[in-house]
């Protein structure tokens, strides 16, 4: 009888192998029928992991661990806990150790009976012939197969998968040429076809990846060409499931029925739904929204889908929230992500798509923050980024406008700077004062972590002012005070539309542009208006009432119209107000400066001069190749600043002249 010892990687507790560890002594075996003598023949398997070079016994460790939290012993509540979960483990001494939860719960699946009924505290499991199969389950990286797909096994093999996915590749050669399926209602351009022919290469090899196109690049077409493809094929024996923000269903379903109208297409929206999941099996295409994915997730976990589509993916950069926890748990052969901009703030976001995509391809969060994240974002080491580019390139395909749409006529941006004048300017000062003082007061009793919402108070009040002081809501407003953006505004608003012009006013702030709208009515100007709170019936109609040139002017704000609108009707987009992130604003410039323009776009961006406004420009440009952390999280409203930062961001008003 011979000693084995599993050979584990101390990276990702991947099983590498096997070994002869020495003999044992050995013992004739009486042959008995389905038994065996008592302790005779058993298997001594000992789990470990190491730290700092040394090796601790896990087995204790799991031991607490299953006693303290009881998760660990009910199959429901077990089978909820997520792979990229950190559990802390507790060592002997008092020595705390954080792993994910994913090959945790692998060993504990297999071993959970010896782990909790052992009359030693620590030191090997034994394991009788009939338990050897428990060896064969014991992989480490199960979770991420499962979602990696069934045909997808290399993704979890390592840096050894890596490297035989890399000589696989090189012997299948480039992306074949690919004709467009018959049927489509449309001619694809020649990067159109390259596309579909990456797509295609993607799925012939069970791989994933990012269509990260600039916006307007046609990447709902290339996609429903590659879906009808797999159609014609023979492929689509399961639906492709498409997740994409609530203000895209309309986008979605049009196109759907111009450009495929062979595909059979179910949308699950509205309080209705649940009658039509049965139906799931006999469509083509499915679409649903993030918002209703997690609270459809048990519904939709029971059906297998071909292909998983994820529309403006970058909607669920934050790997902890409810939507991307969602899409990991559903069960496709294929994935897909779509985006204009891959990386809008930091390369955690990066590690979230392709966690979602190819899982255990960038490592866990943690060894990817610890590999790539924190050298090239704090310590701007340029050859880790580049080692990373050439890692996920492959992966993502990203052309620009400049490179394939040259037909594309320009687009001019001009910054219009307006002044604060008077009471306006007076306000802005004491709001300015009174912030810098909170401000201050937060860092001295909380410092720079912990003053997270004093600061973003701060700054959203001073940005209210500039925009309008009616948003701030202060006490009684004098009604003569000063409006400087409004008034700019009821300059242009006439004379762009008596030139003939068509309009997209985009705000952050809804309340913005209600009073924008107020100045509108008051100036006779016909316009309409997109925001959230706009029906998801509805909206289908806005847009197309201002694509058929029944009204020059769209209010629209930023969140309900900056993603994946076909606007191009408009020839002129104005910016109330500036964003922290540049490429949101990219985005939403490009619901006109798109395929099927044909007029020179003009782009005007309203700016308080020397105001917080200002300085958020200065930081747009500083940070615009890796804007590192606007605060994490959908919604929230700031980078997270240096202090050096701040103190910009907080500064008076220049003097007048």
């Amino acid at each position: 009888v011979e000693a084995w010892k599993l050979i584990v990687s101390p990276e990702t507790g991947e099983v590498l192998g096997k070994e002869v560890a020495g003999e044992l002594a050995t013992k004739d075996l009486p042959a008995l029928p389905l038994a065996l003598p008592r302790r005779a023949g058993s298997w001594l398997v000992t789990l470990g992991i190491e730290v700092d070079g040394k090796p601790i016994d896990l087995v204790p460790m799991l031991a607490e661990l299953i006693r303290r939290d009881r998760r660990w012993l009910n199959a429901g509540k077990f089978a909820a806990i997520s792979a990229t979960e950190v559990i802390r483990l507790r060592a002997p001494g008092g020595r705390r150790i954080e792993a994910p939860a994913g090959p945790l719960k692998t060993i504990v699946g297999a071993m959970l009976d010896l782990l909790t009924e052992r009359a030693e505290p620590s030191g090997p499991l034994r394991l009788s012939p009939w338990d050897l199969h428990r060896l064969d389950s014991l992989d480490l990286h199960e979770d991420q197969a499962r979602r990696a797909g069934g045909q997808a096994a290399w993704q979890v093999q390592g840096e050894t998968g890596l490297a035989d996915l890399a000589h696989r590749l090189r012997g299948s050669g480039s992306p074949r040429p690919v004709q467009q399926p018959e049927g489509l209602g449309l001619t694809l351009r020649s990067y159109q076809l390259q596309g579909l022919a990456w797509l295609q290469y993607l799925r012939e090899h069970d791989l994933a990846g990012i269509l990260a196109d600039d916006m307007g690049l046609g990447k709902t077409a290339q996609t429903l060409a590659h879906v009808l493809a797999e159609k014609q094929a023979g492929r689509l024996d399961r639906p492709a499931l498409v997740v994409l923000p609530t203000s895209l269903i309309f986008n979605w379903q049009a196109e759907a029925k111009r450009i495929t109208p062979a595909l059979r297409v179910l949308t699950l929206h509205g309080p209705r739904r649940a009658a039509h999941y049965a139906h799931i099996p006999q469509h083509d295409l499915v679409i649903t929204t993030y918002p209703l994915l997690w609270r459809d997730l048990r519904e939709l976990e029971r059906h297998p889908f071909h292909l998983l589509i994820l529309d403006e993916a970058q909607t669920v950069k934050n790997a902890a929230g409810r939507a991307a926890s969602a899409v990991r748990r559903i069960d496709a052969r294929h994935r897909l992500c779509l985006t204009g901009t891959p990386l809008e703030n930091h390369l955690g976001e990066l590690w979230t798509q392709f966690d979602f995509l190819m899982p255990g391809f960038l490592g866990t969060a943690r060894q990817f923050k610890h590999r790539f994240r924190d050298p090239i974002e704090k310590n701007a080491e340029t050859l880790r980024a580049r080692v990373l580019a050439q890692r996920v390139r492959p992966f993502i395909l990203r052309r620009s406008k400049d490179e394939v749409a040259t037909e594309l006529p320009p687009k001019t941006e001009v910054i219009e700077y307006v002044q604060l004048q008077g009471r306006q300017r007076q306000l802005y000062e004491s709001v300015r004062l009174a912030a810098d003082k909170q401000v201050k007061r937060a860092l001295d009793r909380l410092g720079f972590a912990g003053a997270r919402i004093s600061i973003l108070d701060a700054m959203l009040k001073l940005r209210q002012v500039c925009c309008d002081p009616l948003l701030l809501k202060q006490g009684k407003l004098p009604a003569t005070i000063e409006r400087a953006k409004v008034e700019r505004l009821r300059e242009m608003l006439p004379e762009l539309v008596e030139e003939g012009r068509r309009i997209l006013l985009f705000s952050q702030f809804t309340e913005m542009l209600e009073l924008i709208a107020d100045e509108l009515k008051l100036l006779a100007l016909p316009y309409l208006m997109l925001t959230g709170d706009t029906p998801a019936a509805a909206r289908g109609e806005v847009v197309g009432r201002f694509q058929a040139q029944q009204e020059p002017i769209l209010l629209i704000s930023l969140k309900a119209g900056g993603l994946g609108l076909n606007l191009t009707a408009a020839d002129t987009v104005i910016h109330a107000d500036p964003w922290w992130n540049p490429a949101v604003e990219r985005q939403a410039t490009d619901r006109a400066h798109r395929l099927g323009q044909t007029q020179r776009v003009f782009v005007y961006k309203l700016v308080v001069e020397g105001s917080i406004e200002e300085r958020m420009l200065e930081l747009q440009s500083r940070k615009r190749a890796l804007a590192d952390g606007v605060l994490g999280e959908d919604g929230e409203e700031m980078s997270k600043f240096g202090e050096a930062d701040l103190a910009g961001l907080l500064a008076p008003l220049p003097d007048e002249d």
